[in-house]
């Protein structure tokens, strides 16, 4: 009779990429087949051991720990899934800084962050296709599918940590650029208004100010004033969902291009000009790594510029 083959024991070295996480990150990261309980009754049992020793979910595993990972049966994850050219194309295109600690991209718009609800293959998907080598990397933060610009990854779970730890402290420098319709006034340099998800009866999510939302904050300044439209600059100073979208409508200032937020007035302007995108862009990003700080500036596509270009030579022709 042929001998079965079962589950073995793992012993695991945690990689310096991979030291200062939690256990239990690193657990569902390695087994992301298995369900989180039984990752947690396998650390309750005393079944994962680091360095031979018991240990709790919330430890932080160092480089050079050894990690026993019992044989636990792990869900047959699904084939590969194949990232298009054009986005890896575009992607390559789009890469500002490619480091051991950091990855840096200007993301094109129209490329979700992430796979889920409809979407097969994100950024960070494509990215770990086309850097099969770098065992970590996780998104900093996250950006709207169809807004573009400056995204942070770390490949290191101490990075991801430092960062996040000033993302909520909020001493991240992050900067977009938006078009939105009509004259914003100079005198307006705060939005504060509460927001709230609401989910409506077709399913679809919006984001509505109201006074049981979550507080939030967004700085904004006039670069440029154009003919029924003004180019400002916004710095959320909270980072809620679809934010900089909802209190620009909010002030009575909806972005060009946003189809979940403006109004027709703004949707005809936007094809007067041949906009045929949502006009918010991720433009300048600073942050600290190891005490040392980094900036990054991306500059607006052709679409963005294109569009500006367009309300210049409205102007020029009244």
């Amino acid at each position: 009779m042929a001998e079965i083959d079962r589950p073995k024991v793992s012993m695991i070295t945690v990689s310096e990429d991979e030291s200062g996480q939690r256990l239990d990150n690193f657990l569902m990261r390695r087994l992301s087949g298995v369900p989180k309980t039984r990752l947690y009754k396998a650390m309750r049992k005393g079944e994962v051991r680091v360095n031979k020793g018991r240990c709790k979910p919330e430890l932080r595993i160092e480089a050079g720990d050894v990690i026993r990972i019992p044989p636990i049966q792990v869900e047959e994850k699904p084939a590969t899934k194949t990232v298009p050219n054009f986005w890896i194309d575009q992607i390559r295109r789009s890469i500002l800084l490619n480091t051991k600690e950091l990855l840096v991209v200007n993301k094109p718009t129209g490329l979700a962050v992430h796979g889920g609800s409809g979407v097969n293959v994100g950024l960070i998907e494509s990215l770990r296709v086309m850097f099969p080598e770098q065992r970590y990397l996780e998104l900093v933060h996250r950006l709207d599918r169809d807004t573009s610009g400056i995204i942070l990854l770390a490949k290191r779970a101490a990075v991801l940590r430092e960062l996040h730890d000033q993302l909520r402290s909020k001493t991240v420098d992050k900067r977009y650029l938006a078009l939105v319709e009509g004259r914003w006034p100079s005198h307006l340099k705060r939005v504060e208004a509460p927001l709230e998800k609401i989910s409506l009866s077709s399913g679809e999510r919006i984001v509505k100010v109201t006074a049981d939302g979550k507080r939030s904050q967004t700085d904004f300044r006039v670069v440029e004033r154009f003919k029924g439209a003004t180019l400002v600059e916004a710095r959320p100073v909270t980072g809620r969902t679809h934010q900089i979208r909802v209190h620009a409508q909010h002030a009575g200032f909806p972005i060009l291009g946003d189809a979940k937020y403006a109004p027709e007035s703004a949707e005809m302007l936007a094809r007067q000009i041949g906009l045929k995108r949502l006009f918010l862009h991720a433009a300048h990003l600073s942050v600290m790594i190891a005490g040392k700080r980094y900036t990054f500036d991306a500059p607006l596509d052709e679409a963005l510029s294109g569009a500006c270009e367009a309300l210049r030579a409205l102007e020029l022709a009244s």
